[in-house]
């Protein structure tokens, strides 16, 4: 969608007043030979392009990387690029004087056949268009840039549809020019269209991450969906039938518990693929349910498939996924999915998700997050009844689960998943702001505002995780759930790393979560989620701090439950 858009944008661009002033110099060549003309004017013209779209997308990418700062940065840029689409004269008064060393280049270059003039005509276009094209430009390498894709193909997308209407004002020459004026009000109003959405978009973004992510929860998520499978050309109902997308297993980087299965394997079977990774709380309370499934039906027909699609960089490493399998006491068949394939096969976004496949290879069901426990089984037994199994027996009754396991306590969860790597981290209060990538020392504020979280000590921060670089650390965090969990991992080499915690300043006692003692010490010694604080009793907002004993440890995201 993001290379069509950028396509489209490039076929728009010529319709922009700016570009007015240069096409006559276009146009004097139409009907020339293309050797001497056409091919060196739209290469002079696709190289300047390159170069200022290039400067432009090195600049975007730099925005969608930098820490908050960078994100206040990045939004600003957009709020300016929506403003220029919503009012012309802006973007215009931008473009000036780009518009006029277009002018005088085309001037010098002449209308003659000689392929240099050419060359230098089309220069001068590039000089004009890239202006020109800077508002919708700049969204398209900006989005580019913060989906984590690389900028070079939109930006190839959008040259490549430049050249388009490039090429049909060549082919058609002057006639064409009554024509595109008589639709710069229409393109001038999709532009001002455009322009409206992105500063509406501006704004609920500037409300924060962390604000969007404490409205939802399993309740708006039921209710999305609902709202979904209610509007017939918005989205399939959760039963309608679609293509298979089984055969992306194939792509598997590895498999665990058997050998490795395909969709022909499959055929005639009901499935039911489950999308998970190890530290990953949601999956972690999800995870018994499934096990439980597939105890009660798996001599009934049904085949489950799990799929680990990593958060983290631990999580690609095999021994480490197939401990957790262990641990968890997965016994059904496995695929890795490092290199993401089988998560885009089923145009996945969720951990976990739970998609359920008939006989046919059609997607019958589809489940996101925690619960509808009893929702996809009554779908399951529906399934296999129709595939003709018989006595199916009594459903799956109630889990008692411990620990990590436990259901979450929705009702008291008011902080949101927080991570500590620089590309996602929200909420960081340390006075020196976050050094990327070099060891640093931080201090802690006096107190912490709610869902707010600081280091202590000498710490790199990376991208995905903050990594500790002399003993005496610590990270605190002001939070409001029953549970809190921190994914962590060991020193160099696996060196287990020692640490001890305090709620509100003390051991935590009976807060204490499964990973650690009553005095509040613990000890890393592999890369998983760690259940540090549970409150029996009532549920209240608290202080928490964690402080390590030894170097080495990479701390990677707080979650809640």
């Amino acid at each position: 969608m993001l290379l069509l858009v950028a396509y489209l944008g490039g076929v728009l661009t010529i319709l922009s007043p700016c570009i007015l002033p240069v096409l006559p110099f276009v146009f004097a060549r139409a009907g020339k030979s293309f050797a001497r003309n056409g091919l060196p004017l739209l290469a002079g013209l696709t190289l300047t392009f390159a170069v200022v779209g290039s400067l432009a997308a090195a600049g975007g990418a730099w925005a969608a990387r930098g820490n908050e700062i960078g994100r206040w940065a990045a939004l600003l840029v957009l709020a300016l690029m929506g403003a220029a689409l919503v009012f012309p004269a802006l973007a215009a008064w931008a473009a000036r004087p780009f518009v006029g060393l277009g002018e005088r280049v085309s001037a010098a270059a002449g209308v003659g056949d000689g392929p240099g003039g050419a060359a230098l005509t089309g220069v001068a276009t590039g000089l004009v268009w890239a202006p020109c094209a800077g508002p919708i430009l700049g969204l398209i390498l900006g989005g580019a840039a913060l989906q984590g894709g690389g900028a070079a193909p939109a930006l190839a997308a959008y040259a490549l549809g430049a050249a388009t209407s490039l090429a049909v004002a060549l082919l058609a020459g002057g006639r064409i020019m009554a024509a595109m004026k008589r639709r710069i009000g229409f393109g001038e109003g999709l532009r001002r269209g455009l322009g409206v959405l992105v500063l509406a978009g501006v704004a609920v973004a500037a409300l924060g991450a962390d604000t969007l992510a404490r409205w939802s929860g399993p309740g708006t998520a039921r209710l999305e969906q609902a709202l979904l499978d209610r509007l017939p050309n918005a989205a399939p109902p959760r039963r309608a039938a679609q293509a298979t997308p089984l055969a992306t297993l194939a792509e598997a980087t590895g498999w665990l518990n058997g050998p490795p299965l395909t969709a022909e394997a499959l055929a005639g079977k009901v499935v039911l693929v489950d999308f998970w990774t190890y530290s990953c709380i949601n999956c972690v309370r999800a995870i018994p349910h499934v096990r439980a499934l597939d105890a009660r039906y798996r001599d009934k027909g049904l085949t489950i498939v799990g799929v680990h699609t990593p958060e983290f960089a631990f999580e690609k490493i095999e021994r480490n996924v197939r401990k957790a399998t262990a641990d968890m006491k997965i016994g059904y068949p496995v695929a890795l999915d490092n290199d993401y394939a089988i998560w885009g096969g089923f145009a996945n976004r969720y951990w976990p998700a739970q998609y359920l496949i008939d006989g046919q290879g059609r997607i019958r069901y589809t489940h996101f997050g925690e619960g509808g426990e009893a929702e996809t089984e009554r779908a399951i037994r529906d399934l296999l009844a129709a595939q003709g199994a018989a006595d199916l027996g009594e459903t799956v009754a109630p889990l008692d689960l411990e620990g990590a396991e436990m259901p979450a306590d929705f009702a008291n969860v008011r902080s949101p998943e927080t991570y500590l790597g620089f590309e996602r981290t929200e909420g960081f209060a340390s006075p020196q702001g976050i050094a990327r990538n070099t060891a640093t020392a931080y201090s802690a504020p006096s107190s912490l505002a709610l869902n707010q979280w600081a280091l202590a000590g000498e710490w790199a921060v990376g991208a995905e995780d903050a990594v500790l670089a002399r003993a005496g650390g610590r990270v605190e965090m002001r939070f409001h759930a029953r549970d809190l969990h921190l994914v962590l991992g060991p020193g160099p080499e696996g060196a287990p790393v020692r640490f001890r915690i305090t709620v509100d300043g003390a051991a935590p006692g009976a807060l204490a979560g499964v990973d650690v003692d009553a005095q509040g010490n613990g000890r890393v010694n592999e890369h998983r989620l760690y259940q540090l604080v549970r409150q029996p009793g009532e549920v209240r907002e608290r202080s928490f701090a964690i402080e390590f004993l030894d170097p080495g440890v990479q701390a990677f995201a707080f979650t809640f439950g």
